[in-house]
Parts: structure tokens; sequence; C-alpha cells
């Protein structure tokens, strides 16, 4: 039998490993099952909406607003925090100087939102991916993870957070060399840890969970261009600079709606946005009939008709512009990432007929990988993730030059969108906590002042707050009612952001 001092040594040397190793591993396996979980269901939802507008070409007109009106209730009213992508709310989670609160933002309840509101709305017609959804899903539960484990230190938090949002990209693409680049490049620039083999290991496990129930393929199919070719140099300069400013614009218009939209249109959004969101999926649907249906959904066939060499409609990449644009402004969940790059597959498909004696495929995917790099700002993850779906190791340095041009040109646009979306929220939150912290002080000045009042005066003071508290009042995030900017009602668990992916 082991000395009390052994089994006490090799019991903390256990629990040490446990939080250094396990937890990571747990969560990658835990986010591997939750990623195929949500694309199975998301892409049920697309066919279920395909089926019925083959039956009824007027289903868009009757879903998209009135689901467009009830997942932005539902968002608002039970779902605070799982609005827009879901990566802005990891990165401000994983901010070091973040406040308590934001935690809230990766709770399982947001998660189980992010879930069925993420294919509600793609059931809706909506513009939308899974795979910025399914890095909050993933932070969120490796988030869970750790507190059940009883990993409170703010490094070991982090690093959960790391593994489980690359973990998500990694199954939701099946790419799991681009997990671990996201992980780095875009999550890991919000905290000053570097991503450890720990990390690698959960992105791992999770691309094996998603290999082992959707087999080995490549996201996009595999795409059969050769090496380098001299004559690619033009189409990759035209491809960064056009995809660069198109993306810079896109993120311009996404985060400084105030500056564009009409004075009416925009007050309308700010103190009505379950009517705006209906209006939303009206025009989505007006957009999908006059682009013959082509930008409901991810736009992952588009993407991949693009890339097999077949020409698109010219007007394809204007109107999935603004479909994403109307979809990420309504408020629902939804991720970038997918729509974005069909986006790119269809500027590629214009720009081939420019350079009719390039391969067409070999343009779209140039397009692709730098729209989404100008959109993300994250130019390595942008073209990691490009060369794994489309499986073809050839166009690598055509495809790295082509992101660094489009992410260089989309910063002359404005900071890193995913980074401002992240820098509001902490800044709503700790408004939010600052209010609350007058309130309470407020409450125990006056309460202390009615206590030195003379006794004459008590049948008042209890009378008064009774009066104050009588009316009914809607929490904000219920109803249209009007709002200051950053209020919240009283009681309420998270800020009434609405779409912290637009909102100003």
């Amino acid at each position: 039998m082991l000395p009390i001092e052994s089994t006490s040594l090799m019991w903390r040397t256990l629990r040490r490993y446990w939080f250094r190793f396990g937890l990571l591993w747990a969560a990658g396996i835990a986010v591997g099952l939750a990623a195929v979980g949500f694309a199975w269901f998301v892409d049920w939802c697309y066919e279920q909406f395909q089926h019925l507008h083959g039956r009824w070409n007027w289903w868009p007109f009757v879903i998209a607003p009135i689901g467009g009106a009830a997942v932005v209730y539902a968002t608002r009213r039970w779902f605070e925090g799982a609005e827009g992508s879901g990566i802005p709310q990891v990165i401000a989670a994983m901010d070091a100087q973040a406040s308590p609160g934001v935690g809230k933002l990766l709770s399982l309840k947001v998660a189980l939102g992010k879930i069925v509101l993420g294919g509600m709305a793609i059931f809706s017609g909506f513009s939308a991916g899974r795979e910025g959804p399914t890095v909050q899903i993933g932070a969120a539960l490796a988030w869970r993870i750790g507190a059940l484990s009883g990993a409170t230190h703010p490094g070991n938090l982090r690093h959960l957070l790391a593994a489980g949002g690359a973990a998500g990209v990694a199954a939701a693409f099946n790419t799991p060399l681009a997990g671990v680049v996201f992980a780095i490049e875009e999550l890991a620039r919000s905290f000053e840890h570097r991503t450890n083999g720990a990390t690698i290991a959960a992105v791992i496990l999770a691309g094996l969970v998603s290999l082992g129930f959707q087999g080995n393929y490549a996201y996009f199919g595999r795409l059969y261009v050769g090496g380098y070719d001299p004559e690619l140099l033009w189409p990759v300069i035209a491809s960064g600079l056009a995809c660069g400013i198109a993306g810079g614009i896109f993120c311009w218009l996404l985060l400084n709606p105030q500056r564009w939209m009409p004075r009416m249109v925009y007050g309308f959004r700010v103190q009505y946005p379950v009517r705006f969101a209906a209006a939303c999926g009206l025009l989505l649907a007006l957009l999908g009939l006059a682009a013959g249906g082509t930008t409901f959904g991810s736009g992952y066939e588009e993407a991949r008709t693009a890339l097999s060499g077949e020409p698109m409609p010219w007007q394809f990449a204007p109107a999935k512009f603004l479909a994403n644009l109307i979809s990420f402004l309504s408020g629902i969940p939804g991720g970038l990432f997918a729509p974005s790059l069909s986006v790119g597959a269809g500027i590629g498909s214009n720009l081939a007929l420019v350079f009719d004696t390039v391969n067409p495929s070999a343009i779209g995917a140039l397009c692709m990988v730098g729209f989404l790099a100008a959109v993300t700002q994250s130019p390595i993850t942008a073209f990691v993730i490009v060369m794994e779906m489309i499986d073809n190791r050839g166009l690598v340095l055509s495809l790295m030059a082509a992101a660094l041009i489009a992410s260089g040109v989309s910063r002359a646009f404005g900071k890193p969108l995913y980074i401002q979306l992240a820098q509001r929220y902490l800044n709503r939150y700790k408004g939010l906590e600052a209010a609350a912290a007058l309130r309470g002080a407020s409450t125990a000045a006056t309460s202390s002042g009615w206590r030195n009042e003379p006794a004459t005066r008590s049948s008042t003071a209890t009378a008064a707050p009774t009066a104050t508290t009588s009316p009914a009042r809607e929490p904000s995030g219920t109803s249209e009612s009007p709002a200051a900017p950053g209020a919240s009602a009283p009681g309420a668990s998270a800020p009434n952001s609405g779409n912290a992916g637009s909102q100003d």
C-alpha cells in the first residue's frame, strides 16, 4: 500500500496533467461532436428550405420575414449574446481585461440558442454560415468543461477558449491545420499567451471526431490545378486588389450603418429591431427572386460550382454581397466565413472572363481566399482554410500572395472586423457594470437618507418606491420600444445588443 505522501503526490501530479492536457483534449472531443451535430442540423434546415422553395416559389416571401422576425425576437428576448458570428464574443471573453460579465456570452444557454436560432435563420433563407457559430459553441463547451473541472485560473480558461474555438474551425471545415492557425492568428492576438501543444492536440481530436462521422473529404472537393504558372501573376494581383476593396467596403458598411443608412431607416432599425428583421427578410426574398435563388443559405453550392470552372451569372457576386450585408444587419445568428467564400467565388467567376487564358477554377480559388482575407484581415488563416478546402498544394504561393494583398488593401478601410466587434462587447459590458454600480450607490445613498429623515416622512418614503416601480416595464430586449444606447433593463443579465455584429 502506498504511503499517504506518495498518494498525495501522485494525485497532485495527475491533477496538474489533467488541467494541462486532459481538459483541452476533452474539449476537443466535445467540440468535434457538437460541430458534427450542428452541421447536420444546419444542412437539414437548408434542405427543407430548398424543398419548400421548390414546391412554392412564393415560400421565401412568407418564411423570410416571419422567420427573421422570430429569430431576432428570440435572440433579444432569451439568448442575448447569440447574435452575429460568434467569433467576436470569443475574442471578448479571452481578453485579459474583460469584465466577469463577458463570460455570459459563452454560457451553455447562449450556445443552445446559437444552434437552434442559427438553424432557423438558414431555414428562413438568410445568408449565413455555420463556421463562426461553431467557434462560439466550441468555446462555450470548453469554458463549461473547465468550470466543471474547477479550472478557474484565467490563463487556463483562455487556453480552453482558444482550443474550443480553434477546434470549432477544424471540425466545421474539416481543416485541422486551419484550426491551429486560426487560434494563433485570430484568437491569440486578443491575449498574451501563445497556443501550446495541448491546444493543437485538442484541434486534432476535434478533427478526428469530424472525420469519424463525416469521412475524409475536402469541403469544396479537390481542385486539380497545376503548380505555379507565370500567367497567374496578374490574376493574383487583380484578385487581391478587387477582393481587398470589396471586402474592405463590406466591413465598413457592416460597422458603420449610421453613416450610410438614411436617418429614418437607421432610426427604424434601432427602435424596432424585430420589425427591421422582418423587412430584411422581405428584401432577401426579393433579392433571391432577382438572382434566381442563388443568394439563399451559405452559398456553398454556388462556390463549388464556380470552383468547378462553370461560369456564374455576373450578378451573383453583388447579389450575394448584398444578401450577406442585409442578413448580418438584421441581427440573426450566423457566420461570415462560408458566405464570404461564396462572394469571392462569384468575383472570381467574373474575373475569369477577363483572364480567359487562365484556368477559371484557379481564379475562383484566388478570389475566395482574397475576399475572406479582406473581411477577416487574417490572411494566413484565409489561405490555409482555402488550401485545405480545395486540397491543392500547388496554389499555395498564389493563394498566400492574394490573401496578403487583399488583407493589406482592406486595412485601408479600417481595423480588423472581429477585433472592433469584440471591443464593442467589452465596452458594452463595462458600461453596464458601471451603470449597475452607480444605481447601487444611488440606492444606498437614498436608503441612508431615508433612515436619517424624521419619522413624519416615513410614510412618503415607503410609498415612493411603490409608486416608481408599479408600472410594468418590459425588458428592453423583449420589445421594440426605443432604448438608450447601451441601456439595459433592470435585472437583465446581458446587454441589449440586438446584433453586436452591426450595433454601433
